[in-house]
């Protein structure tokens, strides 16, 4: 509830409202729930006794009604927000005065979520980090998120709402912060004893600010090759910042197809082959329906290719 970025600050809006509109509610029961155990308790001998009295129209329309109206309300604003606020939808404004220009290009930082670590790469700067997230302002930034073990969940309270890293997927989550800063990175998902610190810091600074950073990590030195990767990845609590001046070429793709390691094969090559293979033996079959022999009927052939044809369709 205290945002620093925009889609934050809609998600902060969206959550006032629907508490406002559910008080609505929540506070008239409660109040009458007070009032009517003090005006009806034993003692009030002046308490008007009914017992015969079932039905109210004008009390049955506001018990139902009410309640109803505020269920069509959070309906529909909920359906919108979740359009709106989509994670993987593509930003169209950089706060709520600013719209984003067509030709503003987002900054990618591709986010893997280790044992108990945050592994930041900036795939077009040519830069990773380990527990240090630094992006420009007023700068749409896309992440793609990855784990390398467990599920995991990646969160900013003052920039986005969570999403979940998951091992060989990719997840997407569009954001953009509006006001210089640090913040709190965290997991929301328990993945294991270092859970608790599993915490990483992060800045919001000028564009000027953030090149100079990226100049002065380069310079710094260190590459981010598999090998180093494959040590990072070894379960570690309360990492220290790091910070790498290159990566190797393909290296996130190679984290959500799990074949870091030398001589692993990619889960989308085998996902390939599988396909191809498949194909293969699809086409074979139909080839086969197609070859008539000396036995067949006229009759039997055509059903064959009419089944041939169905699986292909299928």
């Amino acid at each position: 509830m205290n945002p620093a970025g925009d889609v934050a600050s809609q998600q902060a809006h969206l959550v006032t409202i629907s508490t406002l509109l559910m008080l609505l509610i929540i506070v008239p029961v409660i109040a009458l729930t007070v009032l009517f155990a003090w005006r009806y308790r034993k003692g009030n001998t002046n308490a008007k006794y009914t017992p015969d009295w079932d039905h109210s129209t004008q009390l049955e329309l506001v018990i139902w009604g009410a309640p109803l109206m505020i269920i069509i309300v959070l309906g529909l604003l909920t359906w919108i927000s979740t359009h709106l606020l989509d994670p993987y939808r593509p930003l169209s404004r950089i706060d709520e005065k600013r719209p984003l220009a067509a030709d503003h290009k987002p900054l990618v930082v591709q986010v893997v979520a280790m044992d108990w670590k945050w592994l930041f790469i900036y795939p077009e700067q040519g830069i990773a980090t380990v527990n240090e997230l630094v992006t420009p302002i007023d700068t749409p930034i896309r992440f793609k998120i990855t784990a390398s073990t467990v599920m995991n969940s990646f969160y900013i309270p003052a920039l986005a709402g969570q999403i979940y890293a998951m091992p060989g997927m990719d997840t997407t989550l569009n954001a953009v912060l509006n006001k210089p800063g640090t913040y709190d990175g965290f997991s929301a998902n328990y993945s294991g004893a270092g859970f608790s610190h599993m915490r990483f810091k992060y800045h919001g600074m000028s564009t000027a600010d953030f090149d100079a950073w990226v100049a002065k990590t380069k310079a710094g030195g260190g590459t981010l090759n598999r090998a180093d990767y494959m040590a990072l990845e070894k379960p570690s609590e309360r990492e220290p910042v790091r910070r790498y001046g290159a990566v190797e070429n393909a290296l996130y793709t190679a984290i959500i197809n799990r074949c870091v390691e030398p001589g692993s094969t990619c889960a989308n090559q085998t996902m390939a082959a599988d396909a191809a293979r498949l194909r293969a033996i699809a086409a074979k079959k139909e080839m086969e329906a197609r070859i008539c022999t000396p036995s067949d009927t006229y009759a039997e052939a055509k059903q064959d290719v009419a089944l041939a044809s169905t699986s292909r369709k299928n």
